[in-house]
């Protein structure tokens, strides 16, 4: 494959500008049963979805490479979602097709004392990718917003500075060559509701459960108007936010696939030059 190609594309139209969160957009209108840019159905999606990872796998490995010879690339992938919307799944099916050497994964809690110490930002900065690697943070700095509105933490001056210190911090992100991809993951509250009862009625699901999640399903309304608000503040050219339907699985998976593996090629990364003579390195290799 050449450096610039992509795969076939099973897509109508493409994710990156399918499910951008432009302004507009509104999060209640959007249907998280639905499948924009997919006709196909699971069988075709999870078709879709082995047939690109090997795609994303080779430019993942050459965006690794390429940090090798000095380029300073890096993919960041924000992943916010209700809880069981399926951040793991999207990190085991789609993150876990490529080189784990080349995958930082961070999953932020709830901030220790240290952590809180310092600004909201200070944490998040410490696990931003280096050169050559795809950087995952299961849940992020948007939990400095989504929570400290839900749960009145924070007033609205401070959740107001909150955003624009985020604005500018990812603009600063994308000015050092680190491309962000911001996904929601969309379920509705009747999905949760019967993903949480799964947990219940199977044991080898206990461990996943978490008796919390009933407690925060008391505030869906105001979750989803603290969505609609930082879609509205911080969806930018540097970063826009990107919604993904996630009441099937399949179909989150395979867009979030297509927005990282966009993401990648945009970047184009090459194979760095080898920095001996290859063909005196030939010679001496034939000579043993």
């Amino acid at each position: 494959m050449s450096s610039s190609s992509k795969p076939p594309s099973a897509w109508t139209t493409e994710p990156l500008t399918t499910l951008r969160a432009d302004p507009g957009f509104v999060l209640a209108a959007l249907d998280p049963d639905s499948t924009p840019g997919f006709e196909g159905g699971k069988a075709e999606g999870k078709a879709e979805l082995v047939r690109a990872a090997e795609a994303l796998g080779e430019v993942q490995e050459r965006l690794f490479a390429a940090s090798k010879g000095g380029a300073t690339d890096a993919v960041l992938l924000v992943l916010q979602a209700m809880d069981t919307a399926g951040k793991g799944g999207i990190v085991r099916h789609v993150v876990g097709s490529v080189d784990p050497q080349g995958v930082a994964l961070a999953a932020f809690k709830s901030p220790t004392e240290e952590e809180l110490s310092h600004d909201f930002l200070w944490r998040i900065a410490k696990k931003v990718p280096g050169p050559g690697l795809i950087g995952v943070f299961d849940r992020s700095h948007y939990e400095d917003v989504l929570i400290a509105r839900v749960r009145s933490l924070a007033d609205d001056t401070e959740i107001e500075r909150r955003f624009d210190a985020i604005v500018e911090f990812e603009a600063e992100l994308a000015a050092r060559g680190i491309r962000v991809v911001k996904v929601m993951l969309h379920i509705s509250s009747d999905e949760q509701k019967a993903r949480l009862a799964e947990r219940l009625d199977r044991p080898d699901k206990y461990w996943k459960f978490n008796p919390g999640d009933i407690d925060e399903r008391q505030h869906w309304p105001a979750y989803q108007e603290a969505y609609q608000k930082v879609f509205e503040r911080t969806s930018s050219e540097a970063a826009p936010w990107h919604v993904v339907p996630a009441n099937k699985k399949w179909y989150a998976r395979i867009a979030v696939q297509r927005l990282l593996l966009d993401a990648l090629t945009a970047i184009d990364p090459q194979w760095p030059a080898a920095d001996f003579d290859v063909e005196e390195q030939k010679k001496r290799l034939a000579a043993t």
